[in-house]
């Protein structure tokens, strides 16, 4: 098993961790409903299941 031969400084330790961060995720907007969404997902619009513009599962529950 690997073990350190040398303390790592907080310091340098930081350094490495500098390119993990938490980045802003892209948005689209549908240009058939105009919901704001996630690209190449899925998204529900009032109850029904939208990908890529097109209506794939429609709402039917009764109530």
């Amino acid at each position: 098993m690997a073990h350190p031969k040398r303390k790592i400084s907080k310091s340098r330790r930081d350094k490495r961790r500098t390119h993990y961060k938490a980045e802003a995720p892209s948005l689209a907007t549908c240009q058939t409903t105009g919901a704001i969404h996630i690209p190449h997902r899925a998204y529900n619009v009032d109850g029904n299941l939208y990908y890529n513009g097109k209506l794939v599962i429609e709402n039917t529950s009764i109530g």
